[in-house]
């Protein structure tokens, strides 16, 4: 069976003596590589994504180009930075779903595409045979679904393993089996805020999650730092985020969550509270100040309170996505299709998992700037590999951007990539090549201000060591990192003694990017 990729003069189908790999492109939101025990074995286990690096491949630099739910996808879907594909932030504007996409170059090449789950782009999706989608971010108990007769359906169930089903029936029982396909499963989980499948809401309570060495981390000269408004102590919402509801407590989200927890079946919602109800009896009885739902004379100890709920919501999320990403793999073992079948799994980006004392992503800070991805290979593709890298570790070190997966699947579908796609394939990285005019450095932009939790729009560089960035037009302020030394990036150098030349390189290299991604605007800031 020829597997070979074969290159194309343009995007058009193959011959059907091609045999070409399916993709099935596994993404969820906000899951970060702390709760991934493959990256991370301190927080928790995560067996069945494990299972997908142990046949393939772990990237331990991977990033993405925009540290945001919406732009992410956009970066992913088009192989572009934010700034080409139109797409920027998630407050202002629409996908404009008339442009190339790495879903239509797929189907030009003769692929079926499909896409399940979160969307979050505002327009309908475009360049797939099959969606079928969730309305905005989704919800998490018996949620509505938006199907290509533009019908909004409520669906029974818990949303993780809803997604699941529709994706193995649309492979079991809709595609054409005589077509190579694309499918795209895209999870709500983990996104805010965190409200655990049934079976397990008592799951993690007995653990005492450990608090990041940055927790109570003062921001000192760091100024973009100082002004988010991700914080869990002081933003964290205590009735939306950790579940201790007050019937008398009314918080900036509290009508929310009550709505969100309504959907449930009244003998769910009566598990759900009996549960809940209890933690915050004893909370209140704890905290009696808390009568505003932030103010206590013991913020300590209602901040690492609030860190644990968190941890343990966030955990029992994920513990969900685990058991259906493992029925996902098993669902490919078992009817064959994995012998000839690329898995990736990966998330928008990365979260903050109390580090700095946050929550939520946005800064171009490691915790959110990277991401997981691993993958796991087909059979004649781990074979390659092996020959390629006889003692293979299944570790690949170069530094990858969410901007590659397009063309990546673009060039396994047998086709040639577009010029105007700014990505780079990663089959050669796949192949257990080492590629010397590989990237040596990344470019990132964010652009959502003013905006929820508040962070400052800003861009820069960052090479595996040094990172510098720039937070612009609100605020105008430079921050220089050497990860090597200061790997939790708590202390800016910017404009230190002994930096001139390395500060100097950064500029030079920032500008270059900016040039290279035609991000004309900034690279004039830049030059500033």
């Amino acid at each position: 069976m020829n597997k070979k990729v074969i290159l194309l003069s343009s995007v058009l189908p193959l011959a059907a003596t091609a045999q070409r790999y399916n993709i099935v492109y596994i993404m969820t939101d906000d899951h970060t590589a702390q709760m991934m025990s493959c990256y991370d074995k301190s927080n928790i286990e995560t067996p069945n994504l494990d299972r997908i690096a142990a046949d393939g491949v772990r990237f331990t630099q991977s990033y993405v180009a925009n540290s945001l739910s919406g732009p992410s996808r956009a970066c992913m879907l088009t192989g572009k930075h934010s700034h080409k594909n139109g797409f920027t932030n998630n407050e202002h504007g629409i996908f404009d779903g008339s442009q190339q996409t790495m879903p239509k170059l797929m189907q030009q090449a003769g692929y079926q595409t499909a896409i399940i789950g979160k969307w979050h782009l505002v327009s309908l999706p475009t360049g797939f045979d099959y969606w079928n989608i969730l309305p905005a971010q989704g919800d998490y108990y018996n949620p509505n679904f938006i199907t290509m007769n533009n019908d909004t359906v409520r669906e029974q169930g818990y949303l993780t393993n809803i997604i699941t089903d529709k994706s193995i029936d649309w492979l079991e029982n809709q595609r054409d089996k005589s077509r190579p396909f694309i499918l795209l499963i895209h999870h709500k989980a983990c996104h805010r805020n965190w409200l655990p499948e049934m079976k397990y809401l008592r799951e993690y309570e007995d653990k005492t999650f450990p608090v990041p060495e940055t927790f109570y981390d003062d921001y000192q000269g760091r100024l973009a730092a100082q002004q988010q408004e991700m914080h869990i102590d002081r933003d964290m919402d205590i009735v939306y985020d950790t579940k201790m509801f007050r019937p008398d407590l009314k918080t900036r989200l509290s009508e929310n969550y009550r709505n969100m927890v309504s959907r449930l079946d009244s003998k769910d919602l009566l598990q759900y509270s009996w549960f809940y109800d209890s933690l915050s009896l004893d909370f209140y009885n704890r905290f009696p100040d808390m009568r505003d739902g932030r103010t206590t004379n013991n913020s300590k100890a209602v901040a690492e309170f609030k860190y644990q709920r968190y941890m343990r919501d966030y955990a029992k999320v994920v513990k969900s996505l685990d058991d259906n990403v493992g029925r996902v793999l098993d669902y490919l073992k078992q009817s064959g299709l994995d012998e000839n079948t690329l898995v990736v799994y990966t998330s928008d980006q990365g979260f903050y998992m109390g580090e700095h004392g946050w929550f939520d992503k946005r800064f171009m800070y490691q915790e959110s700037f990277a991401t997981p991805l691993v993958m796991q290979l087909p059979k004649q593709l781990r074979e390659e590999r092996a020959k390629n890298l006889p003692n293979d570790d299944g570790v690949i070190t170069e530094m990858v951007q969410n901007i590659d997966y397009a063309p990546t699947f673009v060039e396994l579908a047998g086709a040639t990539v577009p010029n105007d796609i700014q990505g780079a394939s990663l089959l050669p990285l796949l192949k257990g090549q080492h590629p010397k005019n590989w990237r040596k450095s990344l470019y990132y932009h964010y652009y959502e201000y003013p905006a929820e939790h508040s962070v400052k729009r800003h861009y820069g560089v960052y090479d595996g060591r040094w990172k510098l960035i720039h937070f612009y037009r609100d605020i105008d302020q430079w921050e220089l990192y050497d990860l090597q030394s200061d790997p939790h990036e708590l202390h800016n150098i910017y404009g230190q003694k002994g930096t001139e030349k390395t500060l100097k390189r950064l500029q030079k290299e920032l500008v270059r990017l900016q040039k290279q991604y035609d991000d004309p605007i900034e690279t004039q800031l830049s030059r500033k």
